[in-house]
């Protein structure tokens, strides 16, 4: 089966059945294989899950080796949210192919993300029909809170790790998100790291390990 997007896919070793999924979104100008990296660590402590990685479906003007979710070239939040509902509806196709072909539910996946990835990861699993199994979100913020407020449906499990040292997206997105979140009657967990910038560091990689093994434990 061919997908809607590109993708670099890491399935279980040793053909291990495939319980669970975790969707991985890279960030402007990144793309599936960057993001991909994170499975290295995580696939040992999770033998039943397959890592999905997605290139953006346009290519980044900033970095053509690269792609995005949303044009950021033109500073106009109508104009962005317009691109970010562009986004959503691929990525939720792509998300309904990944399902059908692995055989799985929401409660299954794990939406998770950097950067412009994260803020995508927390749209997606906030407006679907059905709850995800979780939303993990690395230094990003929440696009548009009046948007996202009306179509909201469902009450994702959310984890935000970020950077105190974050010189691309400010840190105060981070306690933002957070007070939506808890606002809009979200279960939310928060990390600010210390001197920590625009990066997935091993701390933040290893706590967000712990709260995946604990919500698929209990899915």
């Amino acid at each position: 089966m061919t997908f809607c997007l590109e993708t670099t896919i890491i399935k279980p070793e040793n053909n291990l059945a495939i319980q669970n999924a975790i969707i991985l979104l890279h960030g402007y100008g990144g793309d599936g294989k960057d993001i991909s990296t994170l499975s290295f660590n995580w696939k040992r402590y999770l033998p039943n899950t397959v890592f999905i990685c997605p290139n953006g479906h346009e290519i980044c003007p900033i970095n053509p080796a690269g792609y995005q979710w949303f044009d950021l070239s033109i500073e106009n939040p109508e104009y962005i949210l317009t691109e970010v509902k562009k986004a959503e509806n691929i990525l939720n196709k792509f998300i309904n192919e990944i399902k059908k072909k692995f055989d799985l539910d929401n409660n299954k996946i794990c939406l998770s993300g950097f950067s412009q990835g994260c803020m995508m990861s927390l749209n997606l699993g906030l407006i679907s029909d059905q709850k995800y199994n979780s939303i993990i979100g690395f230094s990003g913020k929440i696009i548009n809170q009046n948007y996202l407020k009306q179509k909201k449906k469902v009450s994702t499990d959310v984890l935000l790790i970020h950077g105190d040292a974050d010189e691309i997206v400010a840190p105060d997105h981070l306690l933002e998100a957070k007070d939506f979140l808890i606002r809009n009657d979200i279960n939310v967990e928060t990390y600010l790291l210390k001197n920590c910038g625009h990066h997935i560091p091993i701390e933040a990689s290893s706590i967000a390990l712990n709260y995946i093994i604990k919500k698929f434990n209990h899915s």
